[in-house]
């Protein structure tokens, strides 16, 4: 029977491969990471609207969710997802995963995953206002970002700088795997809607494989880390 190996080739159909035992060994426990993450990472804002409301009371009603959204997505939201990419990271690794890990960024290191993320989605969005093309280059250099940040505990733009040195000739493997999403999502929602949950945790379990592949195939521990998150 195959198993989940720790180091492997870091290409799209490898990731996939390992991607696919993590998540049939670990499926309960990444089922329960998804469910949890995805109530902190959907769309922002969304609201009920009564009609009986007056009008400047709905439009105050908006910008009190907007504004909750807003700091839920900035302070909150973060920490908790990438506190889901480390543990599909200790299950790419075949480590015991720990739920806890989901919370452990409140706990420490809470201001490099705060900045980080906010760093990457302002080096993001400013490729995207640019023709959008340099965005998707950044976004595909910049992947590793949350895992550096939890796996190692790099300060922000340290993290930046060793994800733009990770993915240095693996941006077309990292853009190549997040195409596959489309298809994978594409076939899980079609086996009665449900199938999107195994199909999500595929993906996330194929991104932190491929992590753990190029960080080996690029000499891990080449970069003096600080903290990491979990000892």
């Amino acid at each position: 029977m195959e198993t989940i190996r720790f180091f492997h080739q870091p290409t799209i159909s490898e990731s996939l491969g390992n991607g696919w035992f993590v998540m049939k060994k670990y499926f309960l426990w990444l089922l329960l990471v998804l469910v949890i993450c995805s109530i902190f990472d959907g769309s922002p804002a969304k609201f009920n609207y009564n009609a009986d409301h007056p009008f400047p009371e709905m439009i105050g009603l908006a910008a009190v969710g907007i504004l909750i959204a807003t700091l839920i997505f900035i302070f909150i939201r973060p920490v908790i997802v990438w506190g889901g990419r480390l543990i599909y990271l200790q299950c790419a690794r075949d480590e015991n995963p720990e739920l806890k890990n989901l919370f452990v960024g409140f706990q420490k290191n809470y201001l490099n995953i705060v900045l980080a993320h906010f760093l990457m989605a302002i080096i993001i969005g400013f490729g995207i206002v640019f023709l959008i093309i340099p965005g998707i280059v950044f976004a595909c250099r910049l992947a590793f970002v949350p895992y550096l940040v939890m796996d190692k505990g790099l300060e922000p733009v340290k993290a930046v700088e060793e994800s733009w040195r990770l993915s240095r000739g693996y941006g077309w493997t990292v853009f190549g795997l997040a195409l596959m999403t489309i298809p994978i999502a594409i076939a899980g929602l079609a086996c009665l809607i449900v199938g999107i949950f195994p199909a999500m945790i595929w993906v996330n379990s194929s991104f932190a494989s491929l992590y753990q592949a190029v960080d080996f195939a690029k000499n891990q521990g080449h970069v003096e880390s600080a903290e990491p998150i979990i000892q």
